[in-house]
């Protein structure tokens, strides 16, 4: 069948002096052979690759630059944290938060959002509170609130979707009672591509006085994001996926929220003083962020927000859109295909299955032909049993993806139908 999803028409990316060939030539990895065929690399959503120019600087920092930050008053320890700092900036930037002392350096997403569990979840939600998730959440945004329900006596409440994989905002507004806490949800559905409202729910929450927690680990990469615009109260997101190295992330905190918060972690570099009597904390943003950080990968996260800027978030959204469009177009239209999660607004993922062919055995064979994309749940297992599904085949894509490597994954399908026919 061919479908009609899959985001708002806007400008063309060639339109806006988009080049992807160019563009591809900064990715040593998109000149790999896999099986003796060139790397079509559809798993952007679990990782995206890192340009040259971010493996320089990596390189850069531990070859000339590293040494612990802070407290050193030598040389090689003044240049890494001004380097490392110097990263908070563009991050506030990239984000449109409105002071730098609102972004925390974390490891990941995921861990940004312990952060906030603990630290705001621990100190503010009690028995018989309740909190507020959707069916589209990453594990990573449900397993947290869940220990902190068990712990605390809380209760999860949960929004629904529709079978297109958008959340039901009636719903949504209906969860809500005197004993609403806190919202958690998404930003892109990890699973679907769906993009979720995030400004208007965050303004019924806050009618009900609720702060709102974002993941927006599968929206930074590939969406304007506005912190202020959004009215969100946290939002949460990973270096790895949008070009910088593993091992970095960024919580994002109104500056109020942050200041009310308990640390999560105790130790070195997050203290003002400290006797055997009382510890003081030190200010936010490093009352959060104890001990020796991922200097190199944060550093690294810096170089990879100054390539996506010299590109532009515009032109970034309007190819990955331009791709979705014609994955989906081409891939609903082979027979025995079913697309999992068909939304008005979704952005650079597609999941689908392949009539009485497994997703693990799909994407075995797409590895032959050279294709890379991810089969499983997605760390999203509330989704996949809510489209009656074990899993699906899921191809995520970047600004270094092209249409004809798209056209190759819809070839590569065909194979495998065949290969499944006998």
């Amino acid at each position: 069948m061919s479908s009609k999803l899959a985001t708002t028409p806007g400008p063309r990316a060639d339109e806006l002096g988009f080049d992807v060939e160019r563009i591809r030539e900064d990715f040593p990895i998109l000149r790999t052979r896999v099986n003796g065929k060139p790397l079509v690399f559809l798993d952007n959503a679990a990782s995206s690759q890192m340009p040259q120019a971010v493996i320089d600087r990596y390189v850069r920092y531990r070859s000339s630059e590293h040494a612990n930050i802070h407290r050193g008053v030598h040389h090689l320890s003044e240049v890494a944290t001004r380097e490392y700092e110097a990263v908070r900036g563009r991050v506030r930037a990239w984000v449109n938060a409105s002071e730098e002392r609102e972004i925390i350096y974390t490891s990941g997403t995921t861990d940004s959002i312990n952060l906030v569990m603990h630290g705001y979840g621990r100190k503010f939600i009690g028995a018989g509170d309740e909190i507020i998730l959707s069916v589209l959440e990453h594990h990573s945004n449900i397993v947290p609130w869940q220990m902190l329900a068990e712990e605390k006596g809380a209760r999860i409440r949960v929004i629904p979707c529709n079978d297109a994989g958008e959340l039901l905002m009636g719903e949504y507004r209906k969860l809500f009672s005197d004993r609403t806490r806190f919202v958690a949800v998404t930003h892109v559905s990890n699973a679907l591509g769906t993009v979720n409202p995030i400004a208007e729910m965050a303004a019924i929450a806050h009618g009900h006085g609720v702060p709102v927690l974002v993941d927006g680990a599968q929206a930074a990469p590939h969406l304007p994001v506005d912190v202020q615009a959004l009215d969100c109260d946290f939002y949460a997101f990973s270096s790895h996926k949008m070009c910088g190295p593993t091992g970095a992330g960024i919580l994002y905190g109104k500056a109020r929220h942050l200041e009310a918060m308990q640390p999560f972690r105790g130790g070195g570099d997050m203290i003002a003083s400290v006797t055997f009597e009382k510890t003081t904390y030190a200010p936010i943003p490093h009352k959060f962020e104890a001990g020796t950080p991922a200097i190199a990968e944060v550093i690294g996260l810096g170089a990879a927000i100054d390539y996506l800027n010299a590109i532009g978030i515009g032109q970034i959204k309007a190819h990955e859109d331009e791709l979705l469009r014609h994955a989906t177009d081409r891939v609903g239209a082979l027979p025995g295909v079913r697309i999992i999660g068909t939304a008005r607004e979704k952005a650079a993922v597609l999941s689908f299955e392949l009539d009485g062919i497994h997703p693990h055995d799909v994407g075995t064979l797409l590895n032959e032909e050279g294709v890379a994309v991810r089969t499983g749940h997605h760390c999203a297992q509330p989704v996949m049993r809510r489209f009656d599904v074990p899993a699906t085949v899921r191809a995520s894509f970047a600004f270094y993806n092209t249409l004809p490597e798209i056209d190759t994954l819809v070839a590569a399908i065909r194979k495998v139908q065949k290969v499944f026919a006998g």
